[in-house]
């Protein structure tokens, strides 16, 4: 059976735990404890040698880096989360780097503020307010015209934004979020998925 080193309130880790809903993937959670700094321990370190989370094991094999998982996992299990065709496949990456360098930097600015309590500074959280506000609008447009960032499918690209945009609407950046209805519309779309309900423990 799979193995998963995580922390299931990571945001990395729970791009990792909906990949293995969505694909129906059975896998056991062994718990790093951060706030203990277990993954900055030997065990771990010699896992993940920057001391994060998740990890994967796979008899023997093991892999890092949660967008880097969600592929490997999609692929060995012949999910539906990554397109066949090679253009829509292209469309996928492109918003999974829209989300890694556009959105979730600006978004966790206001996470580390408000929810881990690392002050991040006012110039930084207006910065990351107006970033925030220029990505959000991208992703607006696009999702006037498709239910998801690549067309009518649910993909990979869909669930990079997800712990990034749960943990942002719990901040300041909510107000931000709220003012693109075709954003808010999406997240209602996708949070409601039981296997998202299943992957962040709400079922």
């Amino acid at each position: 059976m799979l193995k998963i080193y995580g922390n299931p309130g990571s945001t990395c880790t729970r791009k990792v735990l909906m990949t293995l809903a969505e694909t129906n993937t059975p896998s056991e959670m062994t718990v790093i404890d951060l706030a203990k700094g277990e993954h900055k321990g030997e065990a771990h370190m010699a896992r993940q040698p920057f001391g994060r989370v998740p990890v994967l094991e796979d008899d023997g094999f093991q892999v890092f880096e949660s967008r880097a998982i969600c592929r490997y996992l999609n692929e060995r299990n012949d999910g539906k989360l990554v397109p066949s065709d090679a253009k829509a496949r292209a469309k996928m990456e492109q918003w999974i780097s829209i989300e890694t360098s556009e959105f979730s930097p600006p978004a966790m600015k206001f996470v580390y503020e408000y929810l881990l309590k690392r002050p991040q500074g006012q110039d930084a959280l207006d910065a990351a307010g107006k970033a925030l506000t220029a990505a959000c609008a991208i992703m607006d447009a696009q999702l006037a015209k498709t239910p998801y960032f690549v067309g009518d499918e649910f993909t990979l690209a869909d669930i990079c934004f997800m712990p990034y945009f749960e943990y942002g609407m719990m901040t300041p950046a909510k107000d931000i979020i709220e003012k693109f209805p075709h954003v808010m519309a999406w997240w209602k779309r996708v949070s409601e998925r039981p296997t998202w309900q299943k992957a962040t423990g709400k079922n």
